[in-house]
């Protein structure tokens, strides 16, 4: 079994209207050294062992279903779960 995390944020080129409005709020806040905060998705997978590699299901679910490809990037990380 295998456990994934998987991180979607928008692509550098494209404008994040939520960040900036946590920005501003953090401004407020006192905390003006904040430059840049950019609002993202994160998603937990747990994978059972299968014939297909894991790494090639996980591009084509964040590919096809969890990231806007053409406005967003994604990257994952893999770890591999002890079976009890």
């Amino acid at each position: 079994m295998y456990f994934v995390k998987v991180y979607v944020t928008y692509k550098e080129s494209v404008l994040d209207p939520q960040g900036e409005a946590v920005k501003g709020a953090v401004h407020r806040m006192g905390y003006e050294e904040i430059d840049e905060i950019r609002i993202g998705k994160y998603f937990e997978i747990k994978v059972a062992k299968s014939d297909h590699p894991v790494e090639e299901m996980i591009e084509n679910i964040c590919d096809k279903l969890l990231a806007n490809i053409n406005m967003e990037t994604y990257r994952y990380e893999i770890t591999a779960m002890e079976e009890v």
